[in-house]
């Protein structure tokens, strides 16, 4: 990145929360967005005392076991007089195959194939086994039983005490101190989140003993599916896997807080807050109280009566509470519009002068509306401001382990890149994703996963019927306060009928869903709302870099593609030898296609490995083909994402499949499961930059984006076309304006003669003081692709013949100068690193990397300013590192620079 924004970009990305409450400066904003600063966010405002609510995790201590090897029976097991025999240690959110994985139970199932080593794996290779049952032989047919002995604290005498399970797939029967709370008909549904009375079962004072007696779901139940994106785990991610914990109440208690903001559109002067809360009394008396609440320095207040049981929603109308109308709010924007502003709202209900029960959030003033297009393209606004979505499916880790310091590098990978939006199919996460996501101005788009039960509707039965509604109220209750969500897809491939829609959608209303939703993700009208503006036509797998701009039917960049790519993302060599053994490196084989994808078609690698050769030349060796498929990923990622955002607002949104994998794999990610970085991250990055030059493969015209909410005025953008021996054959400078949002297209590179077969393309964006605000470099042949549409279908289009680049590999190689500086800020150490071509030939698509000491290992994670660029001759580049200091092992960073061509 250009050196004028360097030193400011990593001076603040450090990992600190404060809560934003003032205006800000505009200019400031916009100077803080284009220096990409992540900062976590949180703090506290005050507070009435003694309103912290009364929360204890049972997270360390428990044992598993499979039934099969536990002879007695639930009402023993959950008695403190039971002696657990050779159980697993763990603590929870903890999967059964998780554990065991853990405890050396079985080897890696991440490396190589030995998946399918561990019992239960014996299902089809390729086939989704969330609609399959699993074998008569699996030790995770049986039911596994959790365990764990606890003791209350001291202050929680004299309260009233509710138990928690956030998420347990799939069912489960509940003893504690050998009573059942709860059995597996009650208990049933992966995202339904439980709340027991426990008050007549526990013991104050002594130790408790709490089990559970798990069921993984069968092939009918509305459970967790990997669909094609990896293989499935043979326990079907039975177990606790969300938090459990215990609270401490009065009489009353403080569920389900919530804020919604009204803006008079096109003002955003004023916001109108509404604050509503549920309150319960669990007692069989009346209770009068008064409910407090506090967001800043804004007080407000409301005398309630319950009776006996009552469960009631008591609601503060800014049209009868004036100082819920915030005058010049500090508004939440999404990332590059503004910053992620958070107030705090604390609620207390008091009754008899002692606080009963309390809840806190974090919320936006910010309001959410899509609409359709005249074209029928689904287009989200945020506080009535226009956005083009540009985003990633996520995947949770297979196992669905929780990690919170992956997590936390992940969304700042997110952020890194440029991308605003991340879609969640069924993997919804836990509470702290959503947090990160508030926090740093990154949209969420949750919902239903396809391919198994979930959209299997002829089949539901009642208790179907029972779970999935049940299911969405629990997860509209626990998200709708998040600012970072935006909508719910409440199908995926396909909306669901009739009956099942209207249910959901009395749901939302019900449970006052302030956000827009969706029937689907795909180009498929219901009967009651009509589109849903989304499509999901492809392609997946590889595809030319002009398909974007030139396809009308299938993906290219028109209207709301909700999962589309262009394949494969090749893991770095470092990456490739974690996953894989040694002699399984090269050439391609099963085990490949193994770590490609978990579904049918099995072999796409395929498709992307002939194109690959056919552009770049035969690989060689493995080195040869994980860098040629650097390019191929930067070039593929890049040109999908500059195509949206030039057609946009006939684009309005395009969601990479995938964001990630959930284990190592070679298809569908930006960055590799091992965090690492590659052409994939680069050139999402890139093609994402929120002041971008651009340049279009079907017109070959020059085009900025801005995707900031403020114009630009003098700028200047250079462009030159090279030859493969860097002889100039067009130059051209322009000066213009862009407005708020803009895209302006600037200039057409005229048709040209004596181009060689292969040949540059070189743009650079400054701004009046002649600072480098944005600059991009494309490979591009006078030899055309030419696609086969006549045989468009789901995955891609074929193609004829495609453009040569077989001519790079004749580039010389040059030998680099570099020079770095390390700086330690705040627990993170920054390296800037310069590398210079003194040479006088390019160096191509150069790529830097840390190692811990000479020869070590590669530091990761990091957040590198840009990588897979060129130098050309005479020309040095200035980049960026921030990674976090204690992955260096105490051994001194060496900075590794390679590339195309790089000795």
């Amino acid at each position: 990145m250009m050196e004028f924004i360097t030193p400011l970009i990593y001076k603040n990305l450090n990992f600190k929360r404060n809560l934003t409450m003032k205006k800000q400066d505009p200019v400031l904003i916009m100077l803080g967005l284009i220096l990409i600063q992540i900062v976590f966010t949180a703090s506290a405002c005050k507070r009435p005392p003694d309103a912290q609510p009364l929360q204890f995790a049972l997270t360390d201590g428990w044992e598993i076991q499979s039934s099969a090897k536990v002879a007695e029976p639930g009402n023993v097991i959950s008695t403190v007089s039971f002696e657990p025999d050779n159980w697993y240690k763990t603590s929870v959110p903890a999967t059964v195959l998780a554990v065991l994985v853990d405890q050396n139970v079985y080897p890696d199932p991440f490396f190589g194939m030995n998946l399918r080593s561990i019992p239960g794996t014996d299902y089809p290779l390729y086939k989704n086994f969330s609609n399959l049952q699993m074998s008569d032989t699996s030790p995770f047919r049986n039911s596994w039983w959790y365990r764990k002995e606890f003791q209350l604290p001291s202050d929680y005498d004299n309260k009233s005490l509710q138990l928690h399970f956030k998420g347990i797939n799939y069912r489960a029967n509940i003893w504690l101190n050998g009573k059942l709370l709860a059995d597996s008909s009650e208990v049933a549904g992966a995202f339904r989140v439980y709340e027991f009375d426990i008050n007549d079962h526990v013991i104050r004072g002594s130790n408790n003993s709490l089990a559970l007696e798990v069921f993984a779901p069968g092939k009918d139940d509305l459970a967790i599916t990997w669909v094609e994106w990896n293989p499935a785990p043979p326990d079907k991610n039975m177990g606790i896997w969300h938090d459990v914990l215990i609270t401490a109440t009065g009489p009353v208690t403080v569920r389900y807080p919530q804020v919604v903001t009204e803006f008079d559109f096109p003002s955003l002067d004023v916001a109108h807050l509404t604050v509503s809360v549920e309150l319960q009394n669990i007692s069989d008396l009346p209770v009068k109280g008064i409910l407090k609440g506090e967001i800043e320095e804004v007080n407000f207040e409301l005398d309630v009566d319950l009776k006996p049981n009552e469960s009631k929603v008591v609601t503060f109308d800014p049209r009868e509470f004036d100082q819920l109308n915030f005058k010049e709010p500090s508004i939440w924007w999404p990332i590059h519009y503004g910053e992620p502003n958070l107030y705090k709202l604390n609620l207390a209900f008091e009754s008899d002068g002692k606080i009963s029960d309390s809840q806190s959030i974090n919320f936006g003033i910010r309001q959410v509306t899509s609409e359709l297009t005249g074209k029928n393209y689904l287009l989200f606004k945020i506080n009535g401001k226009k956005i083009l979505i540009r985003g990633g499916g996520r995947a949770s880790d297979m196992l669905l382990r929780l990690d919170s310091a992956r997590l936390e590098t992940e969304i700042r990978y997110v952020k890194d890149m440029n991308l605003n939006t991340i879609r969640l199919e069924g993997k919804l996460e836990n509470d702290y994703f959503y947090d990160l996501c508030d926090s740093q101005g990154i949209m969420v788009m949750p919902g239903w996963c396809c391919c198994d039960q979930w959209e299997k509707w002829g089949e539901w039965d009642a208790e179907d019927y029972s779970v999935a509604a049940k299911s969405l109220k629990d997860q509209v209750r626990r998200l709708r306060s998040h600012a970072s969500v935006i909508t719910w897809l409440y199908g995926s491939d396909f909306p669901p009928p009739t009956d099942v829609e209207k249910m959901y959608l009395g749901i939302f209303k019900e449970n006052n869903w302030p956000n827009p939703h969706q029937s689907s993700a795909a180009l498929k009208p219901t009967e009651v709302t009509g589109y849903s503006g989304i499509r999901m036509l492809g392609p997946y797998f590889f595809i030319e870099p002009s398909y974007w701009l030139i396809d009308t039917a299938r993906g290219g960049a028109f209207g709301f593609n909700a999962e589309t790519g262009p394949g494969a993302s090749i893991p770095s060599m470092e990456s490739i030898l974690e996953m894989l053994p040694e002699d399984h490196l090269w050439p391609i084989d099963e085990y490949w296609y193994y770590h490609g994808r978990g579904g049918n078609p099995a072999r796409m690698l395929d498709i992307d490995t002939k194109a690959l050769n056919a552009r770049f030349g035969e690989a060689k060796d493995l080195e040869d083909y994980v860098m040629k498929s650097q390019l191929q990923a930067y070039e593929g990622k890049r040109a999908m994402f500059e195509a949206y955002g030039r057609n946009k607002y006939n684009s309005t949104g395009v969601i990479q499949w995938m964001l990630n994998n959930a284990w190592p794999g070679l298809y569908w990610h930006l960055y590799d499961y091992y965090l690492r970085t590659g052409g994939s991250y680069f050139g999402a990055k890139k093609g994402c930059e929120p002041l971008h030059i651009q340049y279009s493969y079907d017109d070959r015209s020059i085009v900025v984006v801005n995707s900031f909410l403020r114009e630009f005025k003098g700028l200047k953008a250079f462009v030159a076309v090279l030859n493969l021996d860097l002889t100039e054959k067009y130059s051209r400078e322009i000066s213009f304006d862009i407005s708020p949002d803009g895209v302006e297209r600037v200039v057409t590179i005229p048709e040209l003669q004596n181009l060689s077969t292969t040949y540059f393309v070189k743009l650079e964006l400054k701004d009046t003081d002649g600072k480098t605000l944005s600059s991009n470099f494309y490979w591009l042949s006078t030899t055309k692709e030419v696609f086969d549409w006549a045989k468009s279908y789901f995955w891609t289009t074929p193609m004829i013949s495609y453009p040569d680049f077989t001519a790079l590999q004749t580039l010389p190689e040059v030998e680099l100068t570099v020079t770095s500086k390390t700086v330690v800020q705040k627990g993170e150490e920054l390296v800037y690193v310069t590398v210079s071509n003194p040479t006088k030939n390019l160096a191509f698509a150069v790529n830097v990397r840390l190692t811990g000491g000479e020869g070590g290992e590669e530091i990761i994670p990091v957040l590198w300013e840009d990588n897979y660029f060129p130098l050309l001759p005479g020309e040095k580049k200035e980049i960026t590192a921030i990674y976090i200091g204690k992955n260096l092992k105490k051994e001194k960073p060496v900075v590794v620079v390679d590339g195309w061509n790089v000795k």
